[in-house]
């Protein structure tokens, strides 16, 4: 049996990180990313560093049309055995609709867009994030009903309608979205488990990577929370990876519907006493 992998976001960051993980734990690793060149490369990087055959896929999460391409590619290959979906933006790229497109919306294409190709011993990993905990989120009736299904016609009016206009604010967007993720990942591992197949959400903290150093740069909050969090640094992409990787493997084999936060004790310090205000001043 081939087995394959999918890497979404892979061109760089912790896509990237994750795919150099991933290259000894399958037979078929495809790098999804929309940039052609940037995915191009770190598939002639990755090419021949583990046992995978290491291929670029150059794809938008939110288009349909590549999805069912993506689909075809897998079943040509053989078996779907891992997926880490890195792919997303942040509140610095775009307007607070394409965020929740890309983060909440996208999530759910390639959710339902794989599904079929689930079987036992499939594993899945969403990228969420922690600004949803750092927040404190927590919807109303209205806002938990207009995120229930991403996919349904006139979502992003109707979260527009449940949340109101402080939803243009893209960071206020972006932890919405991938609040979304997280409550979205929940039902799909009920959806799964049915075939012996496990997804989880991932929430990053403060990372370095080029995304997270464009963010730092529009937001001094950010830089804030780097003092307050309880390990003093901001993560690596690797130690993230290092995290999807176990959640991929069969040693998780447990562990599912969950959110694994990966912050460094950000929240943690935020949340006990004193901390948030001290973060926030």
């Amino acid at each position: 049996m081939t087995t394959v992998g999918i890497v979404t976001g892979a061109g760089r960051g912790m896509g990237f990180a994750c795919a150099r993980r991933l290259t000894d734990s399958v037979d078929r690793l495809l790098l999804v990313d929309m940039d052609p060149e940037t995915v191009a490369a770190a598939a002639a990087e990755l090419s021949g560093t583990g046992r995978a055959v290491v291929e670029p896929f150059v794809l938008d999460v939110t288009d349909p049309a590549g999805l069912a391409r993506l689909v075809d590619r897998v079943r040509e290959l053989g078996t779907l055995r891992s997926v880490a979906h890195v792919a997303g933006i942040s509140p610095t790229m775009a307007d607070w609709r394409r965020i929740f497109s890309v983060d909440l919306v996208g999530t759910a294409l390639l959710a339902q867009a794989l599904r079929p190709l689930a079987t036992a011993g499939t594993a899945m990993v969403c990228f969420a994030s922690m600004a949803p905990t750092v927040a404190s989120l927590e919807p109303d009736a209205a806002t938990a009903a207009a995120l229930e299904d991403p996919l349904r016609e006139n979502f992003l009016d109707e979260i527009y309608e449940a949340v109101g206009p402080a939803i243009e604010h893209t960071g206020a967007a972006y932890a919405w979205a991938k609040y979304g993720v997280q409550r979205f990942v929940k039902h799909e591992a009920v959806r799964l488990g049915a075939v012996g197949a496990r997804v989880c959400s991932l929430s990053p903290g403060l990372i370095d990577t080029p995304q997270g150093r464009q963010e730092a740069e529009n937001n001094a909050h950010l830089s804030a929370l780097v003092t307050q969090t309880p390990l003093a640094r901001t993560g690596t992409a690797d130690e993230v990876a290092a995290v999807v990787s176990f959640l991929l493997s069969d040693d998780a084999s447990f562990l599912n519907g969950t959110d694994i936060l990966v912050d460094g004790g950000i929240c943690a310090a935020v949340h006990t006493s004193g901390g948030l205000s001290a973060a926030r001043s």
